[in-house]
């Protein structure tokens, strides 16, 4: 890719994350970006996906006693001027909190597949002003978000619910920067009981060209958190070889 190119790339994600912000202010809550590769394009995978039941894990006031925003935050080294997808935000918990994080030069981008779920948050972003969280519409193994547009993304005890894991991962890559890192909050346990063994997790994971950086386990019961580097090139669709639970 040229120089310019790229240049041109992340302009048009700017503009489109501009766009984005003021959607939440009107409630009008649609796709960033064009569809990526379709599901079929992948191989079956052969794990039970679990059922999206809350925009809430617990209570706030509950996460907040055990810190957890504040080590996701750091462990991750978000800072001021960066642009963060919140991916599966729900209710907003981490878009909130990570707005403060990121700063009026920075952004958080609050995306998910429940419209209803970005319908209340574009609300709550609204009567807390935030006006660097912007509201993004997904779809269940595409993310839909602009080329090159993210710093980071966190994925925060949401990775259990993807209903097409290997097509998400293929289609969020290209929405990471050079030098982005990809940070998935979970429980050790499996998927049906709404968590997702780390084995499980590195190996689907690897099967997408994403490289481990770290793992850490959370204070509190907030799980674990394991963060990774996207794909240098990913692999063709076809070639992907599915992992067993």
């Amino acid at each position: 890719m040229t120089r310019n190119r790229f240049k041109f790339l992340v302009l048009a994600a700017a503009v489109q994350l501009v766009c984005a912000a003021s959607s939440a202010q009107t409630g009008d809550i649609g796709y960033l970006a064009p569809p990526g590769a379709p599901p079929k394009a992948f191989p079956l995978f052969q794990r039970p996906v679990a059922e999206i039941v809350s925009p809430h894990r617990t209570a706030e006031a509950n996460r907040d006693a055990n810190k957890e925003a504040q080590q996701v935050a750091r462990l991750m080294g978000l800072r001021p001027g960066m642009v963060v997808g919140d991916i599966g935000a729900g209710a907003g918990y981490y878009a909130v909190r990570l707005s403060r994080v990121v700063g009026p030069s920075g952004a958080v981008v609050a995306q998910d597949v429940r419209k209803d779920y970005l319908t209340f948050l574009a609300k709550r972003v609204q009567g807390l002003n935030l006006r660097n969280v912007k509201i993004a519409l997904g779809e269940p193994h595409d993310p839909r978000l602009p080329t090159a547009s993210l710093d980071a993304a966190i994925l925060v005890h949401m990775y259990h619910e993807i209903a097409e894991p290997y097509a998400f991962l293929y289609n969020l890559a290209p929405a990471l920067k050079p030098g982005a890192r990809v940070g998935i909050v979970d429980l050790d346990r499996p998927t049906p009981q709404h968590g997702t063994p780390p084995r499980l997790l590195r190996c689907e994971l690897a099967a997408m060209g994403y490289r481990e950086l770290s793992f850490h386990t959370l204070t509190g019961d907030a799980g674990y958190l394991a963060i990774f580097e996207p794909p240098l090139k990913r692999p063709q669709p076809s070639a992907v070889a599915p992992c067993r639970p």
